[in-house]
């Protein structure tokens, strides 16, 4: 019987996770595991690998980047990229860099299989190793699982800019933190750039679970989204763009979170909040709303582009016990 070598690089413990339970359950492969890039890399330069399932959105190196070193080191493994950043364009860059597959997160067992047998990368069934590396799976944080739901509906949200703008949209490792009030203000402190932002507010609520969606814009950075969205009309002015943006950012990102939670939010008109107004501003007017905040920080930046703007997704103290509970299967 022959036993197939796979590594599997992300960042997320609860993506990890989820990868191995997709496995097909008969497939004689031994698994390794990795948090990121250079990790992977370190694997990889041991000894061969035959198959990796390779995550994008990572600190350290990210997917891209291991690809490319893979192809500059002449090192033999088939990849197949598993990602919640589901632009086109993303998927055409990974092709041209090597990858045999591109799947979206989180990917259905169905489909892996399916992937991996047109790919001639399934051995004789019949192993039991895949059994033994499931149980080496450690339990899942909260953080940890709802950083993944966050960064896989971030994708989707910037799936659907990029095809609308006709744009790259750059992605980070999505930020999850409860706060204080202060620390609250310290965070959002620290992420501003200029001396004046402008931002949106839009406030979210479903099966108890609810909050304040913040679209935020350094003023220096409006004017040039504006003419970047001028494609849809002559005289699109910064204000009514703002409203339109949030529209499609928040909205598109808290249907990923529901779709994955399995809630229904309702969501209030968006309007501007503190037009050119500071941090100190922003925090003295929603303080008392704000409290004990769950915090989800998305810092977008459009390739090409000198536009920066930062999604807060800020969830009452009450959602986090709801938001365990509706967690809780993919924790476990």
């Amino acid at each position: 019987m022959t036993v197939s070598s796979l590594l599997v690089c992300d960042d997320s413990n609860m993506a990890r996770k989820q990868l191995l339970r997709a496995l097909p359950t008969d497939w004689p492969v031994s698994v390794e595991q990795a948090s990121d890039g250079r990790e992977a890399m370190e694997v990889l330069r041991r000894g061969p690998v035959d198959v990796m399932l390779l995550d994008l959105t990572m600190p350290e190196m990210d997917g891209y980047q291991v690809l490319t070193a893979l192809r500059a080191e002449g090192l033999a493994c088939k990849v197949i990229v598993v990602s919640g950043d589901v632009q086109e364009q993303a998927r055409e860059r990974v092709m041209a860099l090597g990858a045999l597959a591109f799947l979206q997160k989180p990917v259905e067992p169905a489909l892996l299989k399916q992937t991996l047998g047109n790919l001639s990368l399934l051995a004789s069934a019949g192993g039991s190793e895949l059994a033994q590396a499931r149980q080496l799976d450690a339990s899942i944080s909260f953080f940890d699982a709802f950083r993944e739901v966050v960064n896989v509906a971030m994708g989707r949200a910037a799936a659907l800019l990029a095809r609308v703008l006709g744009v790259f949209v750059q992605l980070p490792v999505p930020n999850v933190n409860l706060f204080e009030v202060g620390e609250l203000h310290m965070a959002l402190a620290d992420a501003q750039r200029g001396n004046g932002l402008t931002a949106v507010c839009q406030g979210f609520i479903g099966d108890g679970i609810a909050g304040e969606a913040l679209l935020i814009f350094h003023d220096s950075e409006v004017d040039d989204m504006a003419r970047l969205m001028h494609g849809f009309s002559a005289d699109y002015a910064p204000m009514e763009m703002l409203l339109d943006l949030s529209a499609v950012l928040i909205g598109a990102c808290l249907a990923g979170i529901a779709e994955q939670v399995d809630v229904h939010f309702s969501q209030s008109h968006p309007t501007v909040l503190g037009q050119h107004a500071s941090i100190d501003e922003l925090t003295r007017l929603n303080q008392p709303r704000w409290k004990r905040t769950l915090a989800v920080e998305i810092s977008y930046s459009i390739e090409g582009h000198h536009i920066h703007f930062d999604l807060l997704l800020l969830f009452t103290e009450d959602s986090v016990e709801l938001l365990t509970h509706k967690l809780d299967y993919l924790m476990n």
